[in-house]
């Protein structure tokens, strides 16, 4: 039967009254972030490589296409080539018939950053420990982002019903809008790729919004204030500054380049 030496034991016992400092020892957090938020991390940065993968897509089947050469006031929409986004995306709620290029994509893109601010004011207040502050940011931010998702709802109303003239299809048919199968502003596959990946980053928008919308309910309820912390704002904070971050590279590949 084997037997301790009185060094050994000592060394042992003063191994388990020592505090562990170190990383991965499974006691201390790594680098300070909790489980939750390492996970959020993990989860925008496999969402960062799916979307990645969509607009390089998007940048791969563009590059088959020829560009648009001629003057902007000559352009037509054709089959033949890639439209223009100025004269796609050129329309504004009241003002029918009105040119305005890019505008009403500025503005939502503007809303966007607001909502944003107002995600950051909302974690700042969670970190004070003011609940009235996280309520007040968190509704300015469900705001935002329902009137964004509501502008892209009326963009794509305004993109399936095409424009006034039309366009003059092959088969002699003059077809209005656009859908998964006819595109009046040019080959489908554009018409696919801006319903997709615009849809994808919707619904990501829209999954956000139900997320801040149970936060000021918890908020409200003393949730948080039970838990000792606001970390589950800090975590949806991440994501919503991920969908806006998105947005960006979305609204240059399909708006701007």
């Amino acid at each position: 039967m084997s037997t301790i030496s009185p060094t050994t034991q000592a060394i042992s016992d003063s191994a388990l009254d020592k505090p562990r400092t170190g990383t991965w020892d499974g006691g201390n957090e790594p680098f300070n972030a909790s489980y939750g938020k390492l996970m959020m991390w993990f989860f925008l940065l496999s969402d960062a490589f799916t979307f990645a993968a969509f607009l390089t897509t998007y940048g791969l089947i563009r590059h088959r296409y020829l560009p648009y050469t001629g003057s902007p006031e000559a352009f037509e929409f054709s089959t033949a080539y890639w439209p223009i986004p100025e004269k796609v995306f050129n329309s504004f709620p009241g003002l029918h018939g009105v040119d305005l290029p890019l505008a009403f994509v500025a503005l939502m893109t503007m809303i966007l950053i607001f909502s944003s601010v107002t995600m950051v004011l909302a974690v700042e207040a969670g970190q004070r420990f003011d609940k009235k502050d996280v309520q007040k940011w968190l509704l300015w931010t469900i705001l935002f982002g329902t009137v964004f998702v509501s502008c892209q709802a009326w963009e794509w109303s305004h993109f399936i019903g095409g424009t006034d003239e039309g366009t003059l299809m092959n088969d002699g048919t003059r077809f209005f809008g656009a859908n998964l199968a006819v595109n009046q502003y040019g080959p489908v596959l554009f018409a696919d790729l801006f319903f997709f990946i615009t849809g994808f980053h919707g619904t990501h928008v829209f999954s956000g919004i139900c997320l801040l919308i149970y936060c000021f309910i918890a908020t409200t309820n003393g949730t948080f204030e039970k838990r000792g912390h606001y970390e589950m704002v800090e975590k949806i904070g991440l994501y919503w500054h991920f969908v806006d971050l998105v947005w960006v590279f979305v609204f240059t590949f399909f708006y701007l380049v």
